[in-house]
C-alpha cells in the first residue's frame, strides 16, 4: 500500500505526538504504514506513507536520487545570481548540495496556511519552484537562506512521479 498525504503545517511526520505538536495519527488511521521520508513540522505538503519496507527504502535512498519538488515562498526578490547559485549547488555547513532545478513562478493557487504567513509591506516576496535530488535536514530552507532568500513558506509538491494535486490539507489518498 502507498498513500499520499497532504501534511499541514505544525503536524509531525511521525505517528506519535511530541509536546504540543500532533502526529500523523490525528489524520491517518491505517495500521502498519510508515512515512517514506520526513517533512519538517513547519513545512507542508506531500508525505508518502507505505507498508512496504522495500518501497520505503527506494523512495528515501540517497543513491536513487528521487527528485523532490517544492513550492517555496521567499522573502526578497530573487536575482539571477541567486537562482544560478541554487542551480549549481550551494555550499552549506555539511558540504555542497547537488545542483537543483529552480525557477521563479507566479504565486501558486494554494490553500490558506494556518497560521498565515507574516507579510511585511516593505519587503517583497516571491515564489520559487525548486527540485532537489537529496534530502538533507532542512535543506531547501538552508539553501534559500544561503543565497539571501529566507524561506517564508515551504510546500513539497512532488516526490518522483507522485504529486499533491487534488489532495486537501490533512487528507490522504491511496495511490
Amino acid at each position: 500500500m502507498l498513500i499520499a498525504f497532504n501534511k499541514p503545517m505544525n503536524v509531525l511526520s511521525q505517528f506519535t505526538d511530541e509536546g504540543k505538536w500532533p502526529g500523523l495519527k490525528h489524520h491517518i488511521d491505517l495500521p502498519g504504514v510508515y512515512a517514506a521520508g520526513r517533512l519538517d513540522r513547519d513545512s507542508e505538503g506531500l508525505l508518502l506513507l507505505t507498508d512496504n519496507g522495500q518501497l520505503q527504502a527506494q523512495i528515501t535512498s540517497p543513491k536513487r536520487k528521487v527528485p523532490k519538488t517544492y513550492l517555496v515562498m521567499v522573502e526578497g526578490t530573487p536575482s539571477g545570481d541567486a537562482l544560478d547559485q541554487l542551480a549549481r549547488g550551494v555550499t552549506l555547513k555539511d558540504g555542497k548540495t547537488r545542483p537543483a532545478k529552480v525557477r521563479e513562478i507566479p504565486a501558486p493557487d494554494l490553500w490558506p496556511r494556518d497560521p498565515p504567513v507574516r507579510v511585511r509591506k516593505t519587503v517583497p516576496d516571491a515564489w520559487l519552484e525548486l527540485t532537489i535530488t537529496e534530502g538533507r535536514n532542512r535543506q531547501v530552507r538552508r539553501m534559500c537562506a544561503a543565497v539571501g532568500l529566507p524561506c517564508l513558506r515551504l510546500v513539497r509538491w512532488r516526490i518522483g512521479d507522485w504529486s499533491l494535486e487534488g489532495i486537501a490539507p490533512g487528507k490522504w489518498i491511496e495511490l
